[in-house]
């Protein structure tokens, strides 16, 4: 595996979907369209990613 898929982001996202994973499937689902609303929120508002979250991507 290479460094950028086991290095974990600084915003908590895969705490986030750890803990989404261990839920009912119906919440789950509900907890997944609320990270993609925001994570769509991010984009589209052109929210400039914390310097420490695009480290390793290159």
């Amino acid at each position: 595996m290479s460094e950028e898929t086991t290095s974990e982001p600084t915003d908590g996202l895969w705490s986030r979907l750890r803990l989404i994973e261990g839920q009912p499937l119906p919440v789950r689902a509900a907890a997944y369209a609320a990270v993609h609303d925001e994570l769509s929120r991010r984009l589209e508002s052109g929210a400039k990613l914390d310097p420490r979250e695009t480290s390793g991507s290159r």
